[in-house]
């Protein structure tokens, strides 16, 4: 998690900013919020302003042209309030402003149909000069790795690393993805909207960390692997399907099967979710539960048979 100086650090600058121009905070330190506190990103949030901490091993020169990215693209990413990043206790820091997200408790409110057309919006963007690869992959790797040394030996494991070898190459950060001409979000779930300004304004996309050139099919990948493994109703991943190629996404065909284009990405974060699963149940010492465990025999069944799409 956080060292004992990055928090109030974080907590002093974000503070700072929300209230530039200023002689002195008048909210209070009480309403200092922490968002997320994980080894990959710690996130605070005081009055109107977000300030995120990346993760430890983030690439300076990639992320900078990410969060450039993201400034270049109002009305689809949520725009930076700084243009770059700063380091602060050696970690790299960007300054968001606030927006109200996804309400998890009221899935019937799930906004579909407007994270489909965000993403149809991105992948028709001409991709920014120098852009990096998107991270997707190299992620999914990252938790296959975690999987191998934190539970070798759980029986789920076993067929959560048949279904990654089934995999090709690209899509298990390996090799070059068979087209790099798009600009994707690399991690796309709901936990990846907000509306802005808050508390009703438009949706946007959030958390550029893995924004980059690649496969526009790895965005629309964990709500089909979801709808796959039977965690996602069919009606909500036809809404957003359609929304999607209403709005001309390039990820899939106008029409007909999608499923050539998804299946590789799909069989991708069904792993990278099932190794992750797997190696937090092990790590809290505890048995997989009713989503983790679809996840696992999904995987057991892709390795019976050979995952078929463009360039796999």
């Amino acid at each position: 998690m956080t060292t004992d100086a990055l928090l109030p650090a974080l907590a002093a600058r974000v503070r700072a900013t929300a209230h530039a121009g200023t002689p002195a905070c008048p909210c209070g330190a009480a309403t200092l919020t922490t968002l997320a506190d994980r080894p990959d990103a710690t996130v605070v949030r005081h009055a109107g302003t977000v300030a995120k901490a990346h993760a430890a091993d983030a690439d300076p020169a990639a992320l900078a042209l990410r969060v450039e990215a993201a400034a270049r693209l109002p009305g689809v990413l949520l725009p930076p309030l700084a243009s770059a990043p700063v380091t602060l206790h050696g970690r790299l820091v960007t300054y968001w402003p606030y927006g109200t997200p996804v309400d998890p408790e009221d899935p019937d409110a799930a906004p579909w149909e407007a994270a489909a057309e965000l993403l149809a919006r991105l992948h028709r963007t001409p991709v920014p000069a120098a852009v990096p690869a998107m991270r997707g992959p190299a992620k999914a790797a990252q938790a296959v790795a975690r999987l191998r040394a934190g539970a070798p030996d759980h029986p789920a494991t076993d067929p959560v690393l048949r279904a990654w070898a089934d995999l090709p190459a690209w899509a298990r950060g390996e090799a070059a993805p068979p087209t790099a001409a798009t600009l994707v979000h690399g991690d796309f779930h709901l936990g990846q909207l907000v509306r802005h300004p808050a508390p009703g304004g438009p949706w946007l996309l959030i958390d550029v960390d893995d924004l980059g050139t690649g496969v526009p099919a790895w965005d629309l990948a964990r709500p089909a692997a979801w709808y796959a493994c039977g965690l996602l109703p069919p009606d909500e991943w036809h809404r957003f399907l359609t929304a999607y190629r209403a709005a001309g996404g390039p990820a899939v065909p106008s029409d007909g099967d999608p499923w050539p284009a998804l299946d590789v990405p799909a069989r991708a974060l069904t792993v990278q979710t099932a190794a992750r699963s797997v190696a937090k149940a092990v790590a809290a010492d505890r048995p997989l539960d009713e989503v983790e465990l679809p996840l696992v025999d999904a995987c057991a069944r892709m390795a019976a048979v050979r995952p078929s799409a463009p360039g796999g």
